[in-house]
């Protein structure tokens, strides 16, 4: 019989797994037969189960076997008596195999050979009238008798085939973590159970084709599994069963039983949920994750199916789906709508999060129409009482921002070649980055073929928007008449864009300027698109440059196109069936017909264009297509033929021996070989019994298994010739155990296995050391080893290496791997161990060597150091360790009484207090070695005692000094001091230099308000006397009562006494004359100097000129795309507009507040003259020169000759530091003047001609 690749492993005692045949019935000692009752079966009657073997006869009485004397036919003289029996019958046996195979022909046949294999006694009784035969075995184990039974039944039963249909999702389940759970089933039942793979149940298409070839299979509900519409409907897995019918049965339950364990989970669906409820239904996820009550559940919400999922355990799943659709069904009914019109461009702003902020202000949805529909009406659903309060919040996030629509021009399809260049270089997020709060929306290009005209959406604040409009109007003027498309098949464009041409390509860049960009291969579109590219550094302005180039780019491109190849199109008709054949599993033979280069389409059915379904479509190049619609031929008629073609076999013998390894771990090995050649193998063992008795009789032959492989023909021969020679290299494999003491097998095997696993890795063998034995007595390995044993096996001279290391290894390990144990008293452990185990990781890195410490339970004086190493490290690691539990002895005890308001005080900030107390009485300095010295109680603790340890002088002298402290402190007083906040830090002084002057002149500790330790300092003393005093002004002295005092005083005398209070004043200052009066923030920098501080109402939010006009129509100007631009102004260009057309009206009240009456009065004269002077500023000139690098001499050293015109002019002039423009600003006469005194300047600069010299 076939045996799968886990029976293989546990026929040839490959995994030293436990029993898996437990008995069905408990053990049941043989005892002596009672006097039978009317009615009940004697199974130890002979009369009953006569036995079908020959018994001896020796020593046995003459006795009729019908006398009424006849007794139970028990042997006297049984040298082993049966301790375990079972009773079974069979309503009918199946012997349609006897015969085969060299299988026994009898029932009697049958006892004989599983009495022979396996040690039972076997009985047998037939009723002919109820056509039963009831089976007796006896054995001294459960273990043989349940083989022995199993073994019976496979012989007996008629072999039946069984289909489970197990849902997909209990496939893992069934198969267990490494095929564990499958594997036990098997052994257990003795039959084949086959789980096809996932991949081979639903073959993928590998191209999007629109058709699905997966068979069709209706999902078989499990008993009591209910079939909801809402219920996800998991596809099944056939799971066949084959072997003799009453194991198979008993696999089908086993596995009915994992299943059942597993449904107790589902998973359902709400579906198609309104458009306009599903924003409700989202916002109470809360309350259906609280009916779950509890329960395991995952929600997920497909927002485009508009669905929600639910998973979990299914009694919560159910209450949370029956809670959404009560939800739904609720809003369905309460909500009402209500239809807005908006303009398409505020649809924008009412999605994403401001949709969900309508939602949690106003508790309304809003729907939209789609992108592409014209359409500017929206919808509003919410409750009657809340759709009022939704068109509020609506129209306040539609105004929210600002968008500006950005027409792209020229006709359509340069729009979209302006477009497809803005998409390809990500150019909204440029933008976006370099003006931020701004966001940058376009159109989707798949959805332009009825657009009349392209639009940006420029969506932000007015100011910043129209910053981003202006930058694109510039990316845009560089680019209109720098953009060209070229048509090219689009199967052709791989191969064009192929690495073979990236040089070439990336030349048009280098060279010409020119960027190419293909279309995405999944939008089959033929054109690509040519940029000019605008941001390049040598980018010419020349139209007539831009042109010839981006022209010589297209002819090469075509060129190129030529050259790869011609492209046909060709339909042939196949059969909608053997579409699958071609399509491969997991599209794996579709990919190698469409080749690496992919420039073939190949499409399926419907998808193909034609009248039914059972046609192919192959486009692209001619060469390619041809080959591929030869091969999609040939691939069909293969599949016609694929029962013949695939049912190739053939069989051969290798030695039983080596099957285990062949079929590897798990069946890991013989796996490998199916997957990669497509191939079956099977291993049959079926002549076992018959090669035992020829074994018996020429002990020297090998027992064989017989291998059959069925496939292709080509891939059967090349699955024989791998086996055959994996065969003939475990022929050559070689064993030896070796000694090694098993105190060393850790050492050798390393951490995780690191290091036996790299001796097997190098030298291609396999090592083993033994185990602890298990509860039943059985060595966990499959070899019998001892204690001091190490298994070697692989080929000859790989056994030889790996032996020679690891006798080298053990050498190694027996020279570093000595142990010393010694004895230390308990109390020194901790300080042996140090902090965080400190100390003896020093020891260890110092010394290179391993330290256990073991705190015996018996001995609770001592504790036990083992230490494992070199000799050498293990005598310096010993002395380190006795030497500080020799320390430890000598060490002394004592304690102190310190109140614990005290503690924190002597410990300091950072425990500095204690290591400069520890110094003051010669203790040591390192941290280390301060540690454990002084212990005070632990924070929570209410205790007092400080306990001290160490040196006897030591510990004498810090009791002494924390005695003084204690003392000290106890006599410790707080008092407070009224000090204004406003001079603490003036007291402080940088850096706390005045305070610390003072604590060290008084001997006291003087607290601020905001202080870390202010709060802990205590109330003050004379709290009563400061009752009445804020509580920013109270400053806390401690310390001695005398050095309080005295510092108390010290602080009374430095407090200044309080300044008089300021006079105020205010005037109005229109907005208009705002930045005229400030004087761009001069005069309130001049006001503070002389002590007078400015609050002003309101502040104006428009610039403080104008901004400058537009290029008028006599102005020389010139474009960046003119031939001719080379020829820049040489004049100079003078506009003149009026300052407050257009500013801002309104008035702001400046009020004053200065020390005294006279600044005051100097300020609002300052102010006044201000606003005589505004009213004055009535024009604006802006001077723009053709030449920045007059500019220094305009404005002269530190603005001397810009402060001259000034004067001379009553004009305010700004000379810009970012384009060639001179801003004027004052009465029309005094902008002219100001204008021809820098005119003036430019003509007489003495500049002299290009590449000469100045005349002086």
């Amino acid at each position: 019989m076939a045996l799968s690749a886990a029976d293989l492993q546990r026929r040839h005692e490959l995994e030293g797994a436990p029993d898996p045949f437990p008995s069905l019935v408990e053990d049941t000692p043989v005892r002596p037969r009672a006097a039978a009752a009317n009615g009940t079966v004697d199974t130890e009657s002979q009369e009953a189960f006569p036995s079908l073997a020959p018994a001896p006869q020796a020593n046995k009485p003459a006795a009729s076997a019908w006398g009424a004397g006849a007794g139970p036919r028990i042997k006297p003289a049984a040298s082993k008596q049966p301790v375990v029996s079972d009773t079974f019958s069979l309503s009918s046996i199946d012997l349609s195999s006897a015969g085969k195979d060299g299988r026994p022909t009898t029932l009697g046949e049958i006892a004989k050979q599983v009495m022979s294999q396996y040690k039972v006694k076997l009985d047998a009784s037939t009723n002919q009238k109820a056509r039963q035969t009831t089976f007796h075995l006896k054995a001294d184990s459960k273990k043989e008798l349940d083989k022995a039974k199993k073994s019976l039944l496979a012989l007996l039963s008629p072999v039946v085939t069984l289909t489970l249909n197990a849902p997909a999702s209990t496939i893992p389940t069934i198969i267990g973590p490494k095929g564990v759970t499958l594997k036990q089933i098997r052994d257990q039942t003795n039959v084949k159970i086959d789980i096809p793979r996932r991949d081979t149940l639903a073959p993928a298409n590998g191209h999007a084709n629109g058709a699905s070839h997966e068979p069709s299979r209706s999902a078989t509900p499990l008993p009591g599994t209910l079939v909801d519409g809402d219920e996800e409907e998991e596809p099944t897995v056939p799971v066949t069963i084959t072997g003799a019918q009453p194991l198979a049965l008993e696999a089908q339950a086993l596995l009915n039983e994992i299943i059942a364990t597993k449904r107790s989970r589902t998973t359902q669906r709400v579906r198609d949920i309104p458009e306009h409820i599903l924003p409700f239904i989202i916002t109470r996820r809360a309350t259906f994750e609280a009916a779950a009550e509890g329960g395991d559940i995952t929600l997920s919400l497909n927002a485009a199916a508009r669905e929600i999922t639910v998973s979990g355990d299914r009694e919560a799943v159910t209450r949370v789906i029956e809670s959404i659709k009560s939800a739904v069904d609720y809003f369905t009914n309460e909500t009402i709508s209500l239809k807005l019109s908006l303009p398409k461009r505020q649809h924008r702003l009412l999605t994403g999060k401001n949709a969900e902020d309508v939602m949690t202000k106003a508790r309304c949805a809003v729907i939209l129409p789609k992108p592409e529909d014209a359409s500017e009406e929206i919808i509003l659903w919410g409750k009657a009482a809340d759709v009022g309060l939704g068109v509020q919040a609506v129209m306040e996030k539609a105004n929210s921002a600002y968008i500006h629509e950005f027409p792209l021009p020229g006709p359509l399809p340069v729009s979209r070649q302006l477009l497809t260049y803005m998409v390809r270089v990500n150019y909204p997020k440029t933008l976006a980055t370099d003006t931020p709060g701004v966001q940058v929306f376009t159109p989707s290009l798949t959805g332009l073929d009825r657009a009349t005209t392209i639009k940006l959406d420029i969506v932000g604040e007015k100011s910043k928007v129209d910053a981003a409009v202006s930058q694109t109007s510039a990316l845009i003027g560089k680019l209109y008449g720098s953009t060209k498309d070229v048509q090219i098949d689009w199967l052709l464009h791989r191969i064009i864009n192929s690495h073979k041409n990236a040089k070439k390509i990336k030349a048009f860049h280098e060279s010409l300027n020119v960027l190419v960009f293909f279309p995405p291969e999944s939008a089959e579109q033929s054109s690509v698109l040519l940029v000019y590219d605008p941001t390049s550094a040598n980018a010419s302005l020349s139209p007539v440059e831009k042109k010839q180039n981006l022209e010589d780019v297209e002819k090469e491109l075509l060129k190129m196109a030529r050259e790869a190849a011609d492209v046909k199109t060709e339909v042939i008709e196949v059969e909608k069936k053997w579409h699958d054949a071609v399509v491969g599993r997991g599209g794996t033979t579709l990919n190698a017909i469409i080749g690496e280069d992919k420039t073939l389409s190949v499409k399926f059915g419907a998808e193909a264009g034609q009248a039914t379904e059972d046609f192919i479509l192959v486009r692209g190049i001619s060469a390619d297509v041809n080959r591929a619609v030869a091969e999609i031929r040939k691939i069909v008629e293969d599949a016609k033929n694929d029962e013949i073609v695939s049912s190739y076999s053939v069989e051969f013998d290798i030695d039983r021996e080596y099957v285990g390894r062949i079929v590897g771990s798990g069946g890991s090995g013989v796996n490998k070989l199916r997957d990669t050649l497509g191939v079956k193998i099977d291993f049959s063992d079926e002549g076992e019994e018959r090669e035992k008795e020829v074994t018996k009789k020429k002990k020297g032959t090998h027992s064989k298994s017989k291998v059959k492989i069925v496939g292709r023909k080509e891939n059967v021969e090349e699955a024989k010739r791998r086996i055959l020679a994996q065969a003939e290299r475990l022929a050559d494999e070689t064993s030896e155990v070796l000694k090694i003491p098993h105190q060393y097998h850790s050492s050798l095997i390393g951490q995780s296995g690191k290091y036996v696993i790299r001796l097997e890795d190098k030298y291609a063998v396999k090592i083993t050391f033994p185990r602890e034995s298990s509860g039943d007595g059985e060595g966990r390995t499959r070899e019998p080893l001892k204690a001091d044993e190490v298994l070697v096996k692989g080929g000859r001279k790989g056994v030889a290496g790996a032996k020679q290391e690891l006798l080298d290894a053990v050498e190694f390990e027996k020279e570093s791997n000595n142990v010393v144990k010694f004895t230390v008293p308990t109390r020194s452990v901790a300080r042996i161990l140090g902090k965080a185990g400190s100390t003896i990781n020093d020891i260890k890195d110092t010394t290179g060597v391993q330290i256990d410490v073991d705190k015996a339970a018996d001995d609770k004086d001592n504790a036990t150091i083992a230490i494992r190493g070199t000799k050498k490290a293990i005598a310096e690691a010993k002395a380190a360790i006795l030497a500080i539990a020799e320390q430890v002895a000598e060490e002394t005890t004592a304690t102190v009484d310190v109140p614990s308001r005290f503690h924190r005080t002597i410990i300091g900030a950072g425990g500095q207090g204690l290591k400069d107390l520890i110094a003051r009485c010669g203790g040591p300095t390192d941290s280390k070695a301060q540690a454990g010295l002084i212990r005070f109680p632990r924070q929570g603790e209410p205790s007092d005692e400080v306990r001290l340890r160490g040196e006897p002088k030591l510990v004498a002298k810090l009791k002494a000094e924390l005695e003084k402290i204690a003392a000290d402190l106890k006599d410790r007083v707080v008092l407070g001091v009224d000090v204004p906040v406003a001079q603490h830090r003036a007291l402080i002084g940088r850096g706390g230099q005045h305070l610390n002057d003072l604590q060290n002149r008084t001997g006291a500790q003087i607290q601020f308000p905001g202080s870390r330790s202010y709060g802990q300092v205590g109330e003050p003393e004379n709290a009563a006397d400061l009752a009445g005093v804020d509580p920013a002004n109270l400053v806390k002295v401690s310390g001695p009562r005398a050095a309080c005092e005295k510092a108390v005083e010290e602080l009374k005398a430095q407090i200044k006494p309080p300044a008089p209070e300021g006079v105020t004043g205010s005037i109005t200052v229109p907005l208009k004359y705002h930045y005229a009066v400030s004087q761009q923030g001069n005069l309130l920098r001049q006001l503070r100097s002389f002590g007078v501080h400015v609050e002003q109402s309101v502040l104006p939010s428009k610039p403080a000129v104008p901004p400058q006009p537009t290029s008028q129509a006599g102005a020389a100007t010139a474009r960046i795309d003119d031939p001719d631009s080379a020829s820049a102004p040489t004049e100079a260009q003078w506009q003149v507009v009026p300052n407050y057309q257009d500013a801002e009206e309104g008035e702001s009240v400046w009020t004053f507040k200065a020390r005294d009456q006279a600044g005051l009065d100097r300020a609002l004269k300052l102010v006044k003259e201000g606003l005589e002077h505004a009213e004055k500023m009535t024009h604006v000139g802006f001077l723009t020169l053709p030449d920045r690098t007059l500019f220094p001499r305009i404005v002269g050293a530190k603005g001397s000759n810009v402060a001259r015109l000034r004067n001379e002019s009553g004009a305010d002039i700004t000379v810009s530091h970012e384009d060639s423009t001179i801003v004027i600003v004052g009465s029309e006469d005094a902008i002219v003047a100001a204008k021809d005194a820098i005119l003036k300047m430019t003509t007489n600069s003495g500049r002299p001609p290009r590449g000469g010299r100045r005349n002086d």
